[in-house]
């Protein structure tokens, strides 16, 4: 499999990828200047509109990005940065092809005067109609062995027989619902990157939207967790990241995988 790993500014060096070349894009963007990254970083909504057009010219037809973000709250209020970017790539002709939570086992110090927050947005954007979904189905199902019974709601109102009632559900596990639950990463690794995603979010979404031999891209690449997922998985990886030791992190990570 090949692999690219890019050091420099993401808008300079998506330049370097032709246009229509890659599958999927799995990555996590800066969050309402939360993090500094080592100082680097020049981050408002005026640069997410360049990358996110960068992204689209990049992006095959039927490709995917996963674009997962959270909010900042300031002054008693959340930012929303994630619902208008979102619909800042609905504008520019993607689709919003699933709104996905990414349920987090730990949280901050919350603030005392709402409920505590645990999750961030995982936006499932698709260039068309997605060439790819591997469904994973790992979620028990509690009806199987049981008959299908009951009758289905009709537009208007009435009800209707089902196609399959009577006939005995074969399926054990069924499709994964859309909020995941991930178990945060170790903190040695932690302790070097400020906002690492769980190595398993990137292994499911890349399981999810791609095949092997297809080409993933992670233009905030950070710690390599995407890329290290991407080669275990047997994917191509470009991953472009502007800071020094995260890139020499995110390095030794996908060599190691």
């Amino acid at each position: 499999m090949k692999r690219k790993l890019m050091l420099g500014d993401c808008l300079e060096r998506m330049k370097e990828i032709p246009d229509n070349s890659i599958d999927l894009v799995v990555t996590s963007p800066p969050y309402d200047n939360l993090r500094t990254y080592k100082d680097s970083l020049n981050w408002n909504f005026g640069i997410f509109q360049k990358v996110a057009n960068e992204l689209k010219r990049v992006l095959k037809k039927g490709g995917v990005i996963v674009w997962v973000v959270g909010d900042a709250t300031i002054k008693g209020s959340e930012t929303g940065s994630s619902f208008k970017q979102a619909l800042y790539f609905k504008e520019i002709g993607f689709n919003i092809h699933d709104t996905m939570i990414y349920l987090k086992d730990q949280l901050a110090f919350p603030d005392f005067n709402r409920y505590y927050n645990a999750f961030e947005y995982m936006f499932v954007f698709s260039k068309g109609k997605p060439n790819t979904f591997n469904a994973i189905k790992d979620r028990e199902n509690k009806s199987y062995g049981r008959k299908i019974t009951g009758k289905h709601r009709n537009a208007d109102g009435s009800f209707s027989k089902r196609s399959r009632t009577g006939k005995t559900i074969q399926d054990k596990f069924g499709v994964r619902w859309n909020y995941w639950l991930m178990y945060n990463q170790k903190r040695g690794i932690e302790t070097q990157h400020p906002a690492i995603f769980p190595d398993k979010l990137a292994h499911d979404h890349i399981i999810s939207w791609s095949n092997e031999g297809d080409t993933v891209l992670d233009p905030f690449m950070g710690s390599g967790t995407t890329g290290k997922q991407a080669k275990i998985l047997k994917r191509n990886f470009i991953g472009i990241e502007c800071v020094k030791e995260y890139f020499r992190i995110a390095k030794q990570r996908i060599k190691d995988a």
